[in-house]
C-alpha cells in the first residue's frame, strides 16, 4: 500500500478527526466540501463549518496518490491510519485565505501558515488506527473520555472555555461567571501549532493547575488540553471552536473579547456577531460575553457592561489581555497582582514560558 508520511500538525489533524473532534467530519475535505465551507461557512449538506481541515501534499505526492483506492498514513515511522484519497485538488489559495482570514497578507500567521503549505489538497475519509504519544499527551483528554467525566458527575450544563495564555483575572472573571450559572466547567487550552512568543503548553497547564487547585471547587472544574493548530481565524475560528467544545460534550461555550484574533485583523466583537449566522444550528449555546477589565474605582475585575468609568474615567482602568501578560513576564517583571494572581506566576517560575520558534 503506498504511504503517506505526516508532519506533526497533519498527524493531529487526523488524530482529531479519527477520535470525533471534528464532528461531522470523517476525513479531510474534499473539493467540494472545501469550496463549500470557504464560500459559506458550511460543509455541501448545509452543516455549519467554516474552518477548512485540508492535508496539504506537493505536486509529486498528489500524482503518487492520484488513483490509489487506499493510502498509508504515517508519523514517526508508524503507520497510523488510512485515508481513502477521493480528491486531488489544486485551489486558489489567496482567495481562500481571504475568505477564512479576512486576508491574504503574509504578516498574518494564520494566512501565513496556510499560503506557506503544499499547493495541492487530498480530501477523503479516513480511519485513525492508532495514537503515538506525544510530550503534550499526558495533559489531553478524548470527546469520549470528557463525556464520561461529565456524565459520572451528574452534569447536565457544562461551559466551553478557549484559551491559548496561561490564567489572568479577566479569563478567570469570565469562568467564574460560568460557574454561577451552569454544572461544570470544562477549561481547554490549545496547545497546537502557534506563533512565535504564545505560551508554552507546560506554561498554560501549570498556571491553570495553580488557579484551579487553589481557588475553584475542584469538582466543578476539568482541565484537559486541545493539541491541534490556532488558525487565527477571528470569527470563524471562535465558531469553530464553540463545535469543537459541542462534540467533547459541552452544552454551552463563551466567545469573548477578539475571540481568536491577532493583531488588528478583526474587530472586538466579530465572533459575537459572526456566530448569530448560525443561531441555533450549532448544537452548542453561545455565552458571548464582553472583555474583563481592572477598574479602580469600582475595586475589582468588571465589563463595560456593569462599569462606566471605561467611558468616563480611562485613567481608571487596567486593560487585562494575554498580549500584556505575556510581555510583563517576557519582561522578567511579575505582572500587576490585580491582573494576574501571583499563585500562578510563581507556578511558572523555572518553566520556559514561551514558544521561541514558529513550527514550521
Amino acid at each position: 500500500m503506498t504511504a503517506l508520511a505526516l508532519s506533526r500538525d497533519q498527524y493531529l489533524e487526523v488524530e482529531k478527526i479519527g477520535l470525533g473532534a471534528f464532528r461531522p467530519l470523517t476525513g479531510f475535505m474534499t473539493e467540494d466540501a472545501f469550496a463549500s465551507v470557504v464560500a459559506d461557512a458550511r460543509l455541501p449538506d448545509g452543516a455549519p463549518f467554516p474552518i477548512p481541515i485540508v492535508l496539504d501534499v506537493d505536486a509529486a505526492t498528489a500524482r503518487r496518490l492520484r488513483g490509489r483506492p487506499r493510502v498509508a498514513l504515517t508519523f514517526a515511522g508508524e503507520e497510523v491510519g488510512t485515508l481513502v484519497p477521493e480528491s486531488l485538488y489544486r485551489p486558489d489559495k489567496p482567495a481562500a485565505a481571504r475568505a477564512i482570514f479576512g486576508t491574504d497578507d503574509g504578516a498574518h500567521p494564520g494566512a501565513r501558515q496556510f499560503l506557506g503549505g503544499s499547493d495541492w489538497l487530498v480530501g477523503g475519509p479516513l480511519t485513525l488506527s492508532r495514537r503515538v504519544a506525544l510530550d503534550i499527551s499526558q495533559y489531553e483528554l478524548t470527546p469520549a473520555e470528557t463525556r464520561a467525566i461529565f456524565t459520572a458527575r451528574g452534569w447536565r450544563t457544562v461551559v466551553g472555555f478557549q484559551t491559548r495564555n496561561v490564567p489572568h483575572r479577566a479569563h478567570e472573571y469570565l469562568q467564574r461567571v460560568a460557574l454561577e450559572q451552569f454544572d461544570g466547567l470544562f477549561v481547554q487550552p490549545l496547545v497546537g501549532r502557534k506563533k512565535r512568543g504564545d505560551f508554552t503548553p507546560e506554561a498554560i497547564v501549570t498556571g491553570y493547575r495553580a488557579l484551579i487547585d487553589r481557588y475553584y471547587p475542584r469538582q466543578r472544574v476539568v482541565l484537559g488540553i486541545l493539541s491541534t493548530a490556532m488558525r487565527y481565524a477571528g470569527p470563524r475560528e471562535a465558531v469553530f471552536h464553540a463545535l469543537i467544545r459541542r462534540n467533547y460534550g459541552c452544552t454551552h461555550f463563551i466567545i469573548g473579547r477578539d475571540h481568536a484574533g491577532v493583531g488588528g485583523y478583526y474587530g472586538a466583537y466579530d465572533g459575537h456577531d459572526y456566530s448569530r449566522r448560525f443561531e441555533g444550528e450549532l448544537g452548542i449555546a453561545i455565552l458571548r460575553l464582553h472583555g474583563p477589565y481592572y477598574c479602580a474605582l469600582c475595586g475589582g475585575i468588571v465589563t463595560d457592561q456593569s462599569c462606566q468609568h471605561a467611558a468616563t474615567r480611562p485613567d481608571a482602568v487596567l486593560a487585562v489581555s494575554g498580549t500584556d501578560m505575556r510581555a510583563a513576564l517576557a519582561s522578567g517583571r511579575a505582572p500587576d497582582a490585580r491582573l494576574m494572581r501571583p499563585e500562578v506566576v510563581e507556578a511558572l517560575r523555572g518553566l520556559p514560558p514561551f514558544i521561541a520558534e514558529e513550527s514550521p
